[in-house]
């Protein structure tokens, strides 16, 4: 079953700015979907057709079979959103935002409160239920907004960012609660730049770039478009000498730590040159690796891949 058809659809602002154009893909119901890409990419202006908050300039999304509409109480009741900054919450308390948001899904108020209450404990958040959500911390105030996503089960979750802002121990609660919910049967489409975090928890995912889908697949499939490459990271120790050159070519990602994506045929050259006394006594790290979801990610977001 398919949860969303999402059918030449393009979105375009004035005369000239195509936000969406010519996306054309489906999400199966049960599947952990990611889209990914770098701001300005389309994901929030797709994300809003998708819950009926924008119509689209042309083309058609279906959910469940259903052709969404602008403000469609077919999608309130199906769809729990987390938008990327749900602005409408500040002035409630936390219980209340979570109450009153079941309450629209079609819960009986105590049954809101109940599971509201629920919520809010396994989500850690139960001694703040009383305070304004303006006066929660960025972190927190993004696990109410996730919060009222999951109050009345919705069979759908769109999260714009779930985990922005959130330290190491709420992110692995948040990612406890969704998988819970993906084991029930849950579809969760996670709207994300952070490659790293997407590759451990999709099962598909949708790579955008000025409004186009550029790449669309599993993790492994989309990898290995680059299986002729490696990543080689290297870092120097603190007393080493000017950087060397072929070093220079790669990816600085730290103050003396590089990275590099070889091609297969070229790792014997690479080896040579680490191998040489004068580098390889000032190696303090060396990583090889196969290619990454996030390799991927960089090489069609730099035109490196067609």
């Amino acid at each position: 079953m398919l949860a969303f058809e999402i059918r030449d659809l393009h979105k375009t602002y004035g005369q000239t700015v195509r936000a969406n154009d010519g996306l054309d893909f489906a999400i199966e119901a049960g599947e952990v979907f990611g889209i990914l890409g770098p701001n300005g990419a389309g994901k929030s202006t797709l994300v809003q057709q998708m819950v009926g908050l924008s119509a689209p300039t042309r083309g058609e999304i279906r959910l469940y079979g259903h052709a969404i509409r602008p403000h469609d109480r077919h999608v309130r009741s199906q769809v729990g959103y987390l938008a990327q900054r749900p602005l409408a919450l500040y002035d409630l308390q936390v219980a209340e935002a979570v109450v009153d948001t079941g309450r629209l899904r079609g819960l009986r108020r105590r049954e809101a409160e109940r599971e509201a209450g629920e919520l809010l404990a396994e989500i850690g958040l139960k001694d703040r239920q009383d305070r304004l959500v303006g006066k929660l911390s960025g972190g927190e105030h993004r696990l109410v907004g996730l919060a009222t996503a999951l109050i009345g089960s919705p069979p759908v979750l769109i999260l714009d960012e779930p985990t922005n802002e959130l330290d190491p121990v709420a992110r692995r609660r948040v990612w406890d609660m969704l998988m819970r919910r993906r084991e029930q049967g849950t579809t969760i489409v996670l709207v994300t730049h952070n490659v790293l975090e997407a590759e451990r928890v999709v099962g598909r995912v949708a790579i955008m770039a000025q409004g186009r889908i550029v790449a669309l697949g599993t993790p492994g499939e989309l990898k290995e478009r680059l299986h002729a490459s490696v990543r080689l990271e290297v870092a120097l120790r603190e007393e080493a000498p000017p950087v060397p050159e072929w070093l220079r070519q790669g990816t600085q990602i730290g103050e003396r730590r590089f990275s590099l994506r070889l091609e297969r045929g070229r790792l014997d050259e690479a080896f040579a040159r680490l191998a040489d006394p004068a580098t390889s006594a000032v190696i303090d790290d060396l990583r090889i690796t196969s290619p990454s979801l996030e390799d991927v990610y960089l090489s069609y977001h730099e035109g490196e891949a067609r």
